[in-house]
């Protein structure tokens, strides 16, 4: 599903979620046209892991013909009308959170958290506002991790 295939009576977060889910179901076809057309020309990319295991990046930059690394969602929530977060693991080894911020239903940044719980909080309320004490707007989901200890890290956004 390119961008301008998703349904325009969706919400807007709707179409978001169905824009990340399409670049996950093209990048497992190494889809490259799809991709292309899901993602900005001038992404941003920023990992929480060393280079060498960039393996979301490579495929859609044509670093690579394949995925050394599968990345299977096991969930995506939409955040708001910008974000759209996805997480999966597998097996006790990896655990990975996608943070993706779209522009018109077309990805322009990505965030890669890996081995690390994540907690996402909203601070763009102004500051005469009372907000609650608490404002978190998603959290890394410990399911089949329960027992492993990772490091946490705060997402402002």
């Amino acid at each position: 599903m390119a961008a301008n295939d998703i349904e325009s009576t969706m919400p807007e977060s709707d179409k978001n979620k169905a824009t990340v889910e399409a670049l996950y179901a093209a990048l497992a076809l190494g889809d490259s046209t799809v991709m292309a057309k899901l993602l900005a020309s001038d992404l941003e990319w920023w990992f929480h892991r060393p280079s060498r295991c960039h393996n979301m990046k490579k495929v859609p930059t044509g670093e690579s013909d394949y995925a050394e690394f599968t990345f299977r969602p096991r969930s995506a929530t939409a955040i708001g009308d910008d974000y759209v977060i996805a997480e999966g693991w597998e097996g006790l080894q990896a655990y990975w959170v996608h943070v993706w911020t779209l522009k018109n239903w077309l990805i322009t940044r990505f965030r890669e958290y890996f081995n690390t719980w994540l907690t996402v909080r909203e601070v763009s309320l102004p500051r005469w506002e009372v907000a609650p004490a608490s404002h978190m707007l998603w959290q890394s989901q410990r399911r089949d991790l329960l027992y492993r200890s990772l490091p946490g890290l705060l997402l402002a956004i």
